[in-house]
């Protein structure tokens, strides 16, 4: 079985400038090239960017998804490692999602103390204009759990 770049990425679900991008930093080996001077990737691609999703999808950053492909290259080893991966990884998680938890108290006292009435005396501008204010210490929220690290 050999795909071209573009039925890999409909197989996979992944873009084909993300696939390029993982070939350029080496998560996928590189593909050996037809007569044509086009990619040609087989099923260690296919079953390798599935996984790579997969792990993306989970959140996972390119380094602990780069870390658990290596280790899946010996797989008599133990998951030791792959579990403290899962394990921070878990945490990270748990984190936000307090994070977020507070960023959505705070959004809706800021909505239900507002009366609906002129800007002048709307509760969500005066909040937003004056930290003070705010019943939680929120701090900067992110919500990506992922990171944007690959084109497309």
């Amino acid at each position: 079985m050999t795909l071209s770049i573009g039925q890999l990425s409909k197989r996979t679900g992944v873009k084909v400038p993300t696939i390029r991008y993982y070939e350029k930093i080496g998560i996928i080996p590189a593909a050996p090239r037809n007569p044509g001077n086009q990619r040609i990737y087989g099923p260690e691609h296919l079953k390798r960017l599935n996984f790579i999703r997969h792990a993306r999808d989970l959140g996972f950053d390119i380094d602990s998804i780069r870390a658990l492909l290596d280790m899946s290259s010996t797989p008599q080893a133990s998951c030791h490692a792959a579990d403290s991966i899962a394990r921070a990884h878990l945490e990270m998680v748990r984190d936000r999602i307090a994070q977020l938890t507070l960023l959505q108290k705070e959004l809706e006292r800021m909505v239900n103390e507002c009366s609906h009435g002129k800007l002048c005396d709307c509760r969500v501008i005066e909040i937003l204009a004056d930290h003070e204010q705010c019943s939680t210490d929120h701090g900067r929220i992110t919500t990506g759990l992922s990171g944007n690290d690959a084109p497309g």
